[in-house]
């Protein structure tokens, strides 16, 4: 059904412009790239970090991190699955965040959830979080609307506004 669905509307619109692309397709390797660009924008799978591998550095990317190894350092990610094996040691900043494995370290994320294998040594700010029962957890939790930005100057604008309010009178 789609692909008649496809066929019938997309398809006349597409074939026209298709025809002025016809000699770039000799460059096939770069309509791959441009259809690649267009994949990371929609969910792909997590990038695995296997279990013998040991980073020492940060990470930073925009996409999915499954972590199953050690890290010593911090993490920013789109969403972060912390494995059953794995041990990080830094500061965890994402949207969302599934621990199941240790943490020691600040975790810092929208959506946080700690499985009842999970042994987190730090605080966690949140937005919304969830413990599952045997998990392990030592530290402060502390909810935020945006976990995400590093300081609170949208928390101290608004006090800021209403004192020349004040002023006025």
């Amino acid at each position: 059904m789609f692909s008649k669905t496809r066929v019938t509307e997309p398809g006349p619109r597409t074939q026209p412009a298709a025809e002025p692309e016809a000699p770039r397709s000799f460059d096939a390797g770069f309509d791959a790239p441009a259809a690649s660009a267009t994949a990371p924008r929609a969910r792909t799978a997590p990038s695995v970090l296997a279990a013998d591998l040991t980073v020492s550095g940060n990470i930073k990317t925009q996409g999915d991190i499954q972590v199953e190894g050690t890290i010593e350092g911090d993490i920013r990610a789109h969403q972060l699955i912390v494995g059953e094996s794995a041990t990080i040691r830094g500061e965890i900043v994402a949207e969302e965040v599934v621990v199941n494995g240790r943490v020691v370290g600040r975790v810092r994320g929208l959506k946080v959830r700690l499985t009842a294998t999970a042994r987190v040594e730090g605080d966690i700010i949140h937005k919304t979080i969830a413990i599952e029962s045997g998990a392990h957890f030592e530290g402060s939790v502390q909810r935020q609307e945006d976990p995400l930005a590093n300081g609170v100057t949208p928390k101290l604008a608004p006090p800021a506004a209403a004192k020349p309010a004040a002023s006025e009178e």
